[in-house]
């Protein structure tokens, strides 16, 4: 199986390219778009964005000339420009997910309903889908998965993003028959449950992001979903509800996973977990009982045992993409999914005093925060994801600081796509 840079230009020396469709022009989409545009053998022919100019600022930005830019929602005049090497912004995001000439659908929005709605279009077109939006995954992405199954194409999250890389380092363990023992990623700010977009202002503005996302990082509601996704990919648990959050550096993590009985922090195997100090980088803890797999590892300056460390120090985010846009396209395979399926999930906790009858706002936002648990436990307490929290939501009770959000605490005024495919998924998947 050649590598994917040699399939890539391989495919580019035939005169084709992968047409890569873009949702979502901000951050990550921007970086995404620059990025495939100096590769071989891809390009991102369409990218939508509810504001156009966002759309086209990116092509601008990676150097496509504006009269190569054509701007349109009509689905014969977007096939015929990209047919002759032109590139399309619009607004629309179904002519992204329905337009011929696309092989693969990137999912950038961050947006929960959104991207379930995408990557739901994308699959009924039978076209390949990327989610840069793990908390879509998280809430629906077993359904999607099936769903994609059963069409003949691809479901995936993204290399580059922390669960993708995570998985990286969990299948080449796994691969070469190690004990995997724990998962996790380091943790880049102290976490802040009261972080708001008013709070992280100014961090914002100076990084040039949005203050939701901000909030979302410092408020380990990112994080929280991120080990979710990697929970659902591998089977492997929370330790304890919200993680432990510990404190070490890389040298130190072998010691700090084994169990409290043996001096170490934690009570269980094959568990997820985020550390502080050891950001930006993914970790897997992994452990042999062969004599001589140990030796070796001592050899090779991994640690003294029984347990030793896989670390990457690095994510590229939205610019590892395209590689599992290509994985999907040349191999048919995920970078990562949720191969278990439901087995945790992100629920819904009061970021401050809630009063009845007050509206929630949604990740990042004012009013709520996310915490990884077990399924079972998060089924057995009725609670609700945090992947269904929208302005349609509001409280029927007042709700302290610290509380769990359940179904039963919470009243729709309008049922969002993602619900309706949760309420199948919980029918038929669970």
């Amino acid at each position: 199986m050649l590598g994917i840079n040699r399939k890539l230009a391989a495919l580019e020396q035939q005169g084709k390219v992968i047409n890569v469709g873009l949702i979502g022009a901000g951050q990550m989409g921007r970086g995404m778009v620059a990025q495939i545009e100096g590769m071989k053998g891809m390009r991102v022919v369409v990218t939508a964005d509810i504001q156009v100019e966002n759309a086209v600022n990116a092509y601008r930005n990676a150097g496509v000339k504006l009269e190569d830019i054509v701007e349109t929602t009509d689905p014969s005049v977007a096939e015929k420009a990209v047919n002759q090497g032109k590139v399309i912004s619009t607004t629309s995001s179904s002519l992204v997910t329905s337009l011929p000439s696309v092989d693969v659908v990137v999912d950038a929005t961050g947006v929960p309903d959104i991207g379930a709605r995408i990557a739901w279009d994308t699959i009924m077109n039978k076209k390949h889908i990327v989610m840069l939006n793990v908390e879509a995954d998280v809430t629906v992405g077993p359904l999607l998965k099936q769903l994609a199954d059963s069409s003949g194409v691809v479901y995936t999250g993204s290399a580059g993003d922390e669960p993708g890389a995570v998985m990286e380092l969990y299948d080449l363990a796994d691969a070469s028959g190690f004990e995997v023992i724990a998962l996790g990623k380091g943790k880049n700010n102290p976490l802040n449950l009261e972080a708001n977009p008013d709070s992280v202002a100014a961090v914002a503005a100076e990084k040039g992001a949005s203050p939701k996302m901000i909030a979302s990082f410092q408020d380990g509601s990112k994080t929280m979903v991120e080990m979710t996704a990697v929970a659902n990919a591998t089977g492997f648990l929370p330790d304890k509800p919200g993680m432990h959050g510990l404190t070490g550096n890389v040298k130190e993590l072998p010691a700090m996973f084994q169990n409290v009985s043996e001096g170490g922090l934690v009570e269980n195997k094959q568990i997820v977990e985020f550390v502080n100090g050891v950001a930006p980088g993914v970790f897997a803890i992994i452990a042999s009982d062969q004599e001589e797999v140990n030796h070796e590892m001592k050899y090779l300056s991994m640690g003294d045992g029984p347990n030793y460390v896989l670390y990457r120090p690095y994510h590229l985010t939205s610019l590892e993409t395209p590689i599992s846009v290509a994985r999907a396209y040349f191999y048919q395979e995920a970078t990562i999914a949720p191969w278990k399926g439901l087995v945790a999930e992100t629920v819904t906790v009061a970021k401050r005093d809630l009063e009845a009858g007050e509206h929630l706002d949604s990740i990042g936002g004012f009013t709520v925060y996310g915490s990884i648990l077990k399924a079972e436990d998060a089924k057995k307490e009725n609670l609700l994801p945090l992947g269904l929290v929208d302005r349609n939501v509001r409280v029927n009770r007042a709700i302290k600081k610290g509380e769990y959000i359940s179904y039963s605490d919470i009243t729709q005024t309008k049922e969002s796509f993602i619900w309706q495919l949760r309420k199948l998924q919980d029918d038929t998947l669970l």
